[in-house]
C-alpha cells in the first residue's frame, strides 16, 4: 500500500473533459477523489521492461505510453484518468 500512495502521489490527473489540463495529484487529494466516489481510471504508461523491473500496480490499466495514441479507445472518457 505504501508503494501504491507514493506512486499515485506523484501522478497527473487528466480530465478527459477538458483535454490538454493537467494537474499534479497529490496522496490526500487522491484520497478525496476516493471517498467522493469520482470515477477514476487509473493509468500506468511504463514500458513493458519498466514492468518488468518494477513491477505492476494493482488497480492500474498498463498501456505503455509508445501505443498510447493507438490505444485511446481503450480509456474511458467519463472517468477522470489518473495516469504516471
Amino acid at each position: 500500500m505504501q508503494r501504491r500512495t507514493l506512486f499515485s502521489s506523484i501522478l497527473a490527473v487528466f480530465p478527459l473533459s477538458c483535454q490538454g489540463q493537467e494537474k499534479e495529484l497529490s496522496a490526500d487529494g487522491l484520497k478525496d477523489l476516493l471517498d467522493k466516489k469520482v470515477k477514476l481510471f487509473f493509468l500506468d504508461v511504463r514500458e513493458p521492461q519498466e514492468l518488468e523491473e518494477l513491477g505492476t500496480i494493482e488497480g492500474y490499466v498498463n498501456i505503455p505510453m509508445s501505443q498510447l495514441e493507438s490505444r485511446l479507445s481503450e480509456i474511458p472518457k467519463d472517468a477522470l484518468l489518473v495516469a504516471g
